[in-house]
């Protein structure tokens, strides 16, 4: 089962399951911290650095579901 998905938000995503830190890393995306990670959905940024946003869904739900 899914749970998370492109519309969410980035620090949401991380704050709910911070074991999704390191997928987002390894996928490219090591700027959390960053001003446009506190507004951006993961859709927004995998676009803006280039990520396959599949890849990166179906890796941070493998993450998510681990932590139930």
């Amino acid at each position: 089962m899914s749970e998370i998905n492109k519309e969410m938000g980035i620090i949401e995503v991380v704050e709910k399951y911070p074991q999704t830190v390191d997928v987002f890393r390894s996928h490219g995306m090591g700027c959390l911290g960053c001003a446009a990670a506190r507004f951006e959905n993961i859709e927004q940024g995998a676009m803006a650095h280039g990520i396959d946003l599949d890849a990166l869904i179906k890796d941070l739900n493998k993450v998510a579901e681990k932590s139930h």
